[in-house]
């Protein structure tokens, strides 16, 4: 390895966890009387002696129900200490955990449920209700995963001694069930070989501690807070705290400023938001600052970026961004504010880490390089755009689809390169700039490649702009935007001014849109939606929804009709 490689060397002690059986009893021995994690109040608390013993006694009780290796148990919770406890419980005694999104709808619940064939259910009482009558009936345990006191058990089931076993690196640890934004729902077969490989390539990204602090606000049943924000700091004996009520802007600023976090991750929305309705209205609405911003923009930038820094708690490391593209303007900003900010990009079929740019290397609108020990390179390369699909190989890659082979050969080849569908260039140093989806791309009057996320992020940067989404219909583009709620007042549908204002909002942007991109990518339409996009755990458009003009508002007119 060059003295200029950019991942750190491996350091003697640094040998890897092959399954997570070995990650638990490694860390939990080594660290014993570190704290493990806990909520930000201080309850629920854990060190890595006791989330050991805690592990070891919920393996004991699924035994006694006659749960064993290869059973499945399902997760359906918030973030907690004891979600992790419930994972370990499972995946580290050869059993399958299934995590199910806390946003997750009854219907698709009651799907999962079947389609994996859960035996036991770790579930919050707040989402209790969401689970359908006939599936609890159906289980052999449902377990409080607050208290672990049993909501429902089979005592037919009781003494059927279940057996356990060290799991092997190939054996399957979890099963992710993503919708994504294409459609749907597939199980995503992850091994503990993925898993661990994915903490090695986050330990070499970004080197941690026992003395870090990580602060987990992303949902754990996505691979990319279970393997970076739940998985890696295990390995390092590192402590994670949790908000104990859903993450707005009050409660997140009290949690930071009391834990003062080294680590977090995050979706792009979050900066984004911050950035747009505190950072740019702040600089507007002053005289002095607006000044600075014209004649001393490197001045403004370092003392915005350093109150941002400390509304964080003013010890963060790495803020790691992840899950969809981040708005190069916002991206600019943070570079300039000298903000510790990161940028990942990956898939659930990755477990999920693909490509990542550390803090202090990133460069604006890349992924960054690839990640430790991936491949990476682009297929079917076009020769005038330098666009192509990225294909990645390694030990990151899932094992398959649950259930259904025909999925999984037509997006593994014969090689092993996984296919992930999406869309970039990459540059002479190996950085690569996402462009967009395969399935999302829209083909030009001439023939010509339009990524419609490249309009959506010029958009999205506009003034009183909160989202947006471009679709093609009947041969041309149409931008559906929802404005922000101070700008289009929705209560006063119906009232001609309204539809004026409207109007006169979309024109307003649909001209600004089109004088800054190509006549080819020119958007015909503008529509104005009243309600947010639907989206995934990530905060990504679920755009199969918004095909071809359609739109939740449009069906719901349509029923009513």
């Amino acid at each position: 390895m060059s003295k200029n490689h950019p991942y750190r060397k491996t350091r003697r002690r640094d040998r890897y966890p092959g399954t997570l059986r070995e990650l638990l009893e490694n860390s939990t021995l080594r660290y014993a009387k570190r704290r493990f994690s806990c909520f930000v109040d201080g309850s629920q608390a854990y060190t890595y002696s006791t989330f050991k013993d805690s592990c070891d006694l919920q393996s004991q009780r699924l035994s006694r129900f006659g749960i064993s290796a290869g059973d499945r148990v399902a997760i359906l919770s918030g973030n907690m200490p004891n979600w992790t406890v419930a994972f370990f419980a499972a995946t580290a005694f050869g059993r399958v955990a299934i995590p199910i999104l806390p946003d997750s709808s009854p219907n698709e619940i009651k799907n999962i449920l079947a389609h994996s064939e859960t035996k036991v259910l770790y579930v919050s009482r707040r989402l209790l209700p969401k689970v359908p009558q006939e599936c609890l009936e159906a289980l052999t345990l449902v377990v409080d995963i607050e208290t672990f006191e049993f909501i429902r058990k089979d005592e037919d089931a009781f003494q059927c001694d279940g057996w356990t076993k060290a799991p092997n690196a190939d054996a399957l640890a979890t099963i992710i069930y993503t919708s994504g934004t294409t459609g749907a729902a597939k199980g995503v077969m992850l091994s503990h070989r993925n898993l661990c490989q994915n903490v090695m390539a986050s330990h070499k990204a970004q080197y941690c501690t026992k003395r870090d602090r990580f602060m987990s606000i992303l949902p754990m049943a996505h691979t990319y807070e279970m393997a970076i924000g739940c998985l890696y700091p295990i390995y390092v004996g590192a402590c994670v705290y949790y908000l104990p009520k859903a993450p707005t802007p009050s409660i997140l600023m009290a949690a930071m400023k009391e834990v003062r976090p080294t680590i977090m991750c995050a979706v792009p929305l979050i900066i984004e938001k911050v950035y747009h309705k505190n950072i740019l209205p702040t600089i507007e609405k002053s005289r002095f600052l607006s000044w600075m911003q014209k004649r001393m923009p490197g001045t403004l930038y370092r003392l915005v970026g350093k109150r941002l820094y400390h509304s964080f708690g003013g010890a963060l490391r790495f803020f790691g961004i992840g899950g969809s593209k981040l708005d190069p303007e916002v991206e600019v900003f943070l570079k300039k504010a000298r903000f510790p900010y990161a940028i990942g990009y990956g898939l659930t079929e990755c477990a999920p880490l693909v490509c990542n740019a550390m803090v202090g290397k990133t460069r604006i609108g890349s992924m960054g390089i690839a990640s430790c020990k991936v491949e990476v390179k682009l297929d079917n390369v076009d020769p005038d755009t330098g666009t192509g699909e990225i294909i990645c190989r390694g030990k990151n890659v899932m094992l398959g689809y649950y259930k259904d082979p025909e999925r999984t050969m037509g997006v593994i080849d014969d090689d092993g390169w996984f296919h992930t569908g999406d869309v970039a260039t990459v540059d002479k140093d190996g950085y690569y700039y996402l462009k967009g989806r395969l399935g999302s791309t829209i083909i030009g009057p001439d023939g010509e490649n339009i990524y419609p996320e490249e309009i959506e992020l010029l958009i999205n940067g506009m003034d009183g702009v909160e989202e947006s989404l471009v679709t093609q219909q009947d041969g041309h583009l149409v931008a559906k935007v929802k404005f922000a709620d101070n700008i289009l007042d929705w209560d006063l549908a119906g009232e001609e001014q309204f539809f004026a204002r409207v109007e006169a909002m979309q024109k307003s942007l649909m001209d600004k849109v089109n004088s800054l991109i190509g006549k080819n990518a020119r958007i015909a339409e503008v529509e104005a939606m009243k309600e947010p996009f639907d989206k995934t755990a990530t905060q990504k458009i679920r755009r199969y929804k918004y095909k071809e003009g359609e739109s939740p508002e449009k069906d719901l007119e349509k029923k009513e009709k």
